[in-house]
């Protein structure tokens, strides 16, 4: 678990355990991802993925 990754999640209004729980495999990978990119760029490229995903794992 990268505490920076979830806090860029929290900031998108995604709800970082959820995600971790019910798509393990994605979220590795946009961790692994995120790690090697800026914030910025990383946003960047997963705008629409990002839109979706904030969808289905809503922070409450």
């Amino acid at each position: 678990m990268n505490e920076l990754f979830d806090n860029y999640l929290l900031q998108k209004k995604i709800d970082a355990i959820r995600f971790r729980e019910q798509e393990p495999e994605r979220y590795a990978a946009w961790e692994r991802e995120y790690a090697q990119l800026h914030p910025d760029s990383f946003t960047a490229q997963k705008k629409f993925l990002l839109n979706d995903t904030r969808r289905k794992y809503l922070v409450r």
